[in-house]
C-alpha cells in the first residue's frame, strides 16, 4: 500500500491543523493514498478536547510576551508542547485499510518511536497507563489523535533538540509526577532532525507494512484540492 510522505518545514500550528482538516474531508468523499505530514513548529501549546485549561501555568498577557501561541483542538489528550527542534508527524490514514482498532493504531504509532529511538541506542517504552513513549519515567514522545470515520488525524510529536523549559509552563499532558526529556538531553549532543525524520518514516513503513513516496506541496495541494 502506497502513502505519501511530505515534509512541511517550518510551520505555524494553526495553518498546518486547516491542512489536515482540508485532507481529512477530502479523503471521507474520495479513494485517494493517505499521507503522513512532518514538520516543526513555532511555539505552541495545544489543548486536546479532554483536556483541562487549568494545566497551562501561564496567563495570556505571558503567552504573547513570549510569542507563544495556544489553540484548544478537536484531538484527544490533554495540555502539551510544540516547538524548534521538535519533529511533529501527522499521519492522515483511512485504518478501514489497515485494521479498525483505535488502541492499536496508538500502541503502532508507539513502536514506531521505539524503533526510531533503537537506533540512537535510546530504550524506550510503552506504559500501560498513559499514552507515549517513555523513557524511565519522563516521556519523550507525546501522541494525541482524532479519529472520525476511522480515518485519522494529528499524531506524535517526538523531542528531539526542542527547549524543554517551555515544558514548565503547563502540566504536560495533565501528569503531574512524571516528566519530559528529549533526545538532545539523553545523548547530550545535538542531533540531525533530518535524519530523525528518515528513520521514523522507514520506521513508520515497517510498522505499517507500505511503501512511501515522497511529494512535494504543489502534489499536495493537486491530489487533495486543497485551498491555501
Amino acid at each position: 500500500m502506497k502513502v505519501y510522505h511530505l515534509n512541511l518545514g517550518f510551520t505555524d500550528f494553526y495553518e498546518v491543523w486547516q491542512i489536515q482538516e482540508q485532507i481529512h474531508n477530502y479523503k471521507q468523499k474520495n479513494t485517494v493514498n493517505d499521507i503522513i505530514l512532518t514538520t516543526e513548529h513555532h511555539n505552541v501549546y495545544t489543548l486536546g478536547k479532554s483536556g483541562d485549561k487549568n494545566h497551562l501555568l501561564i496567563g495570556e498577557d505571558e503567552l504573547r510576551k513570549k510569542g507563544i501561541a495556544y489553540y484548544e483542538i478537536d484531538r484527544g489528550g490533554d495540555l502539551t508542547y510544540h516547538g524548534p527542534g521538535q519533529l511533529v508527524c501527522y499521519p492522515i490514514l483511512d485504518l478501514k485499510r489497515y485494521y479498525k482498532d483505535a488502541h492499536r493504531y496508538l500502541r503502532d504509532l508507539e513502536e514506531t518511536v521505539i524503533l526510531t529511538l533503537r537506533h540512537y541506542n535510546i530504550e524506550s517504552i510503552h506504559d500501560s497507563e498513559y499514552t507515549g513513549v517513555w523513557v524511565g519515567n519522563e516521556k519523550i514522545c507525546a501522541i494525541g489523535i482524532k479519529l472520525s470515520r476511522w480515518i485519522t488525524m494529528h499524531g506524535l510529536a517526538l523531542n528531539v533538540n526542542n527547549d524543554l523549559s517551555y515544558f514548565g509552563k503547563i502540566i504536560p499532558c495533565g501528569i503531574f509526577h512524571k516528566g519530559v526529556i528529549s533526545m538532545k538531553k539523553i545523548l547530550n549532543r545535538d542531533i540531525d532532525l533530518a535524519e530523525v525524520e528518515r528513520i521514523l518514516i522507514d520506521n513508520f513503513r515497517l510498522v505499517f507494512n507500505i511503501s512511501i513516496e515522497k511529494i512535494n506541496l504543489s502534489d499536495l495541494k493537486e491530489i487533495y484540492a486543497l485551498k491555501m
